[in-house]
């Protein structure tokens, strides 16, 4: 197996959103905000060399939305999920399986683009299949008020009409893994965020790698009620969260952040205040 990050581009969302009850005056010292109260976010993905199979987790916005629907995230930097491809050797073509840990637009919009003549719509991996789970399908395909501009129908309706849609058994209740999936990793799975937001637990060179996806988007999210105002059950959220931060700490994972546009990377230790950062690592700083 070969792990390769991969850029998809970069964006701007509001700080007060993403850090939901806590001050500005605590937050902007992780990450400060500009003059529009917008902080720097990343989509970065994750791209999985096993065997024949070549598994994408996470998409990023993509680029067929309108002008003005990229106006309101403020796009800065010149990444591409093409050239991040292209930087290892590959081309999206070559893309088996699209893992999507959920099907909010910055995490599935890239699986999908406008078709030749632009009068609609065609995946943007044309020999993948796209994998999600029955649960968050439907909740994404039905979904509530707080979370319809998050699930765009041009996003997740053609991956259905594709036939290259498939679903990923969800756990039997009262327990939270997967074990083993169909793409060779453990998932997760996690309901504060979005229902059933898939989080990939990957064992690689000897580490634990977790693909944080939205349970962690940035470092500066460690504390435990640093919590985003987009999560639909912020106290879920909590309690996930210390779950999974305290065994993160003690079994010394390393935390893949898709948020955090200046950390690619992270460790936890215990402190006398909870679970906090032990340190800030590039991909190839662990794994190269």
């Amino acid at each position: 197996m070969q792990l390769y990050p991969i850029e998809t581009g970069n964006f701007k969302l509001d700080g007060g959103a993403m850090f939901g009850v806590v001050p500005k005056s605590l937050w902007n010292r992780t990450n400060p905000a500009d003059e529009n109260n917008m902080i720097d976010i990343a989509a970065r993905s994750l791209l999985i060399e096993n065997g024949d199979r070549l598994i994408l987790i996470d998409t990023g916005m993509g680029n067929k939305q309108s002008d003005k629907f990229f106006g309101y995230y403020y796009l800065w930097g010149d990444d591409t999920i093409d050239k991040s491809l292209a930087k290892y050797g590959f081309h999206r073509d070559d893309v088996t399986d699209v893992f999507m840990t959920h099907l909010h637009f910055d995490h599935c919009g890239g699986s999908i683009q406008w078709n030749k003549d632009r009068t609609g719509y065609e995946p943007a991996f044309k020999n993948a299949r796209f994998w999600s789970n029955k649960a968050h399908w439907k909740w994404a395909t039905e979904p509530n008020a707080r979370e319809k501009a998050s699930f765009l129908k041009e996003n997740i309706l053609p991956l259905e009409e594709s036939g290259q849609l498939s679903f990923i058994p969800v756990p039997e209740k009262g327990s939270r893994y997967l074990k083993n999936s169909a793409l060779g990793f453990d998932i997760l799975y996690v309901d504060g965020h979005t229902d059933k937001q898939m989080i990939p637990v990957l064992q690689y060179k000897g580490k634990t790698l977790v693909f944080m996806a939205d349970l962690l988007p940035t470092a500066g999210h460690i504390p435990l009620p640093y919590v985003m105002g987009y999560d639909t059950r912020p106290l879920l959220t909590l309690e996930e969260k210390a779950d999974f931060l305290n065994k993160a700490a003690s079994e010394e994972f390393y935390l893949f952040l898709e948020h955090d546009a200046h950390n690619e990377i992270c460790t936890l230790k215990h402190t006398e205040k909870g679970v906090r950062l032990r340190e800030i690592h590039t991909f190839d700083e662990v794994f190269n």
